[in-house]
């Protein structure tokens, strides 16, 4: 995200700006002052948040592209960053890695070999892309191709992202540079094609006269693509013929990228964990309700927002009926009709703040509360429960916004199934979760369904999920100190009648 985004002093402003599309992870213009950073080779800074070290950064999924000069590289890689707007993509061109020719080279500035993979620096191009897959941010050199030589005065910020790019000639060359790729993309094209292409961008772009450029061709760029850049083609993944006018084979490319990104590790164990697609939507409500600093109207808005989202990709892993209707025009309509047996029942007390939610899309649900003490990571003791006394008839939709231990959530389950629930009709609601929670009630219930729009971290020492978002039920209903008790009417609350 840009610094205009995370600097935003209004909500909405910092929503649209997080969900705008995200091209290269650069700063706008691309540039950095001199006066405030270092131009030196690499430097990098972090990140990630202060305290939160112990967060291992998750790992991008690394893309090399290579081919002949001008066969549409850099068209394809502008297409697959196109088509995933939903996610954070940096291109990394190989040309920034350009060795600086000396004062002796540029006398006989022709007679240099620039597609020799002697004329790039791949230890700095290795140590960029390796920041990169760590989660820092890294500066880039800005290569001058009229004067050969990088620009000593500015240089390119490339922050971490989900997916890096990694575009050049000979990406493929260097084994290390291939190991650390999780595709790799080779573009072919015919060689008279990618002449034309070269002729017109190097008299263009670069200011050299059709002489030169046609001489440098038969001189060094044929050779070396015979000697390196052909060879190198054995250890593509993929083959694109015609370049970015194969729209078919970039769009498998961009569904099977889109694919792995939406996989958490956990989801591969366990098929019933479900965790809801991310957009720059959902994650920037996320960064606002985790702020310490906003407001409790802010936090409740967003949370409802994000609640709302988390119910309805929950229904829709209720069972449904084909059914047809006519419609006013008087044609047939073939659907499916709602399951109409199913309850809530809310884990007090933050689960009562998903309660509004699920009636908005539920009308006249019933709604059950369970009351499960908490001390520490002992959340085993039940206190309290009101629940419908046809449940064990339903599908129950349990909703809890923060998934820590499982402690709980496990003594919930294990009452609503001893009620005569089956396992495999209980659907749990989170906002976020932790893993260790996610595994201990995935294990312990194989067959219930986890439905959340985000796996945290971990837990920490006091048992508090990390990064989390503090205590969801304070911060939701502005309490510091809530002690709920059977004494506070909770023998009258209402079950809202299913129609």
């Amino acid at each position: 995200m840009t610094e205009e985004a995370t600097s935003s002093t209004t909500m909405d402003y910092g929503i649209e700006s997080a969900s705008g599309a995200h091209f290269s992870g650069l700063r706008p213009d691309g540039l950095l002052d001199p006066s405030t950073s270092s131009p030196s080779s690499l430097t990098s800074s972090s990140s990630t948040p202060p305290g939160d070290s112990s967060a291992p950064p998750k790992q991008p999924f690394v893309i090399g592209v290579s081919g002949g000069t001008a066969s549409g590289k850099t068209t394809v890689c502008d297409m697959i960053i196109q088509q995933l707007h939903d996610h954070r993509v940096v291109l990394v061109n190989q040309d920034s890695f350009y060795r600086g020719l000396t004062d002796e080279e540029l006398k006989h500035v022709h007679e240099y070999n620039f597609d020799h993979p002697d004329a790039f620096d791949t230890e700095q191009l290795l140590e960029c892309v390796g920041k990169l897959k760590s989660g820092h941010s890294v500066h880039v050199p800005i290569y001058d191709f009229k004067k050969h030589r990088r620009s000593s005065d500015s240089f390119r910020q490339v922050n971490a992202s989900d997916v890096i790019i990694l575009e050049g000639i000979l990406v493929f060359h260097d084994q290390r540079v291939r190991n650390l790729m999780n595709m790799k993309i080779f573009v072919d094209a015919d060689a008279d094609v990618r002449l034309a292409r070269r002729i017109r961008r190097d008299t263009v772009e670069r200011g050299r006269d059709i002489h030169s450029v046609l001489e440098q061709y038969s001189k060094f760029v044929k050779p070396a693509f015979d000697d390196f850049i052909l060879p190198s083609k054995k250890y593509a993944d993929v083959i694109i013929p015609r370049g970015g006018e194969n729209h078919v084979a970039i769009d498998l490319i961009v569904q099977h990228i889109s694919t792995k990104l939406g996989q958490h590790n956990l989801c591969k164990i366990y098929p019933n964990l479900n965790v809801i697609h991310s957009t720059f939507q959902i994650r920037g409500m996320h960064t606002l309700i985790r702020d310490r600093e906003i407001s409790k109207h802010d936090f409740i808005f967003y949370s409802d927002r994000l609640i709302r989202l988390v119910v309805e990709h929950g229904l829709g892993h209720l069972p449904f009926t084909e059914k047809q209707v006519i419609t006013p025009t008087g044609s047939m309509y073939t659907g499916v009709d709602f399951c109409k047996k199913l309850c809530g029942v809310s884990i007090i007390r933050s689960g009562e703040s998903m309660e509004n939610a699920l009636r908005a899309c539920c009308k006249g649900i019933k709604i059950g509360k369970i009351l499960i003490h908490r001390s520490g990571d002992n959340g085993k003791q039940l206190i309290y429960e009101k629940l419908p006394k046809d449940i064990s008839q339903r599908h129950v939709l349990l909703m809890d916004p923060v998934l820590a231990t499982g402690n709980s959530a496990v003594k919930t389950i294990e009452l609503l199934t001893q009620k005569g629930v089956p396992e495999s009709r209980i659907i749990f609601l989170n906002l976020i979760s932790a893993p260790e929670g996610i595994h201990y009630v995935c294990k312990r219930f194989p067959f219930i369904k986890i439905v959340t729009s985000e796996i945290d971290v971990a837990v920490n020492d006091e048992f508090c999920v990390i990064p989390g978002l503090g205590d969801f039920g304070d911060r939701y209903f502005g309490t510091n100190d809530y002690r709920l008790t059977i004494e506070d009417g909770l023998d009258d609350t209402p079950l809202l009648e299913q129609n």
